[in-house]
């Protein structure tokens, strides 16, 4: 069983295992489009494709943030339709650092299904390697019940970060709330997706950037080393991963599990939820 990673040459071996779903993940936030468009041409094959605001997000609300969590029926439904159900090893990829395809990682280990992985290198890295690519509707897949259940303790909803924050408990460092967005829009100096600049005070950030090298996960004795450094004295069950809208933040999580540091949460609103109250305190710098 793959469950936080998988190598290209893995998957390679693995590729006519009718055990095997592998989910295609591409997506850009600038270019909706695009990542199905790009699956429409080539994909590895017996892929599916998952969309972002589609399929691994759910329907937008007045008071969340820009890719709420999707509802668990719909995901399980989703999923099932995808072909897979327990004892299936699932594989998401996207063009390359695992943002999108850690995004349905978690979402299925949300559910309880362990046995999912992302292709470290995602498509590029496959393709690098020469590997063939499919260019033909992938045959039909057997549609399978899948049944999962939420676990809510995976999560943390604006109102408890709130409590948290009123507290004391993040400036303290009680509590640690990890920021995964670039160090930029994190100091408020550069935000073009968001229309409040900023993060949540006493926030630490970690680019989800910073998990990689020459777009593959770093070691996991590195990413331990650097995560330890960010969670200073607390365990990483007292650690909460946000980014924009719940996506690259999931990133973080996948690199804490590599790392052997499990138990965080994930803030699914992020920080396009947090700023829907302008009531909400903003911090900037750092």
């Amino acid at each position: 069983m793959f469950d936080t990673l998988i190598s290209v040459p893995q998957l390679a071996q693995r590729l006519e295992d009718p055990s095997l779903v592998i989910v295609d993940c591409r997506f850009d936030l600038a270019r909706p489009a695009w990542g199905e468009a790009a699956y429409g041409e080539s994909r590895i094959p017996r892929a599916r494709y998952a969309h972002l605001d589609r399929d691994l997000s759910g329907p937008l609300r007045p008071d969340s943030g820009r890719h709420p969590l999707p509802a668990p029926q719909a995901l399980t439904e989703r999923l099932g339709g995808w072909g897979i159900e327990a004892g299936v090893q699932v594989v998401a990829y996207d063009q390359g650092p695992g943002a999108f395809a850690a995004r349905l990682w978690w979402l299925l280990r949300w559910l309880g299904h362990s046995s999912v992985a992302v292709l470290d290198g995602g498509l590029a890295a496959w393709q690098a390697a020469r590997l063939a690519l499919e260019s033909t509707a992938p045959a039909p897949l057997r549609a399978r019940r899948f049944e999962g259940r939420p676990h809510a303790e995976a999560l943390i909803a604006t109102a408890e970060l709130e409590q948290l924050l009123n507290a004391g408990q993040l400036s303290s460092g009680e509590r640690v709330l990890i920021d995964a967005r670039g160090a930029d829009r994190f100091a408020g100096r550069n935000e073009s997706i968001d229309p409040v600049a900023g993060h949540i005070p006493g926030a630490r950030n970690h680019p989800f950037t910073d998990n990689l090298a020459d777009g593959r996960f770093l070691p996991a004795a590195v990413l331990r080393e650097r995560y330890l450094h960010t969670l200073g004295a607390q365990r990483p069950a007292q650690a909460v991963c946000m980014c924009g809208s719940g996506v690259t933040a999931c990133h973080t999580l996948l690199a804490l599990e590599i790392a052997g540091l499990t138990g965080a949460r994930l803030y699914g609103g992020s920080w396009s939820e947090w700023i829907r109250n302008p009531a909400r305190p903003v911090a900037a710098g750092g």
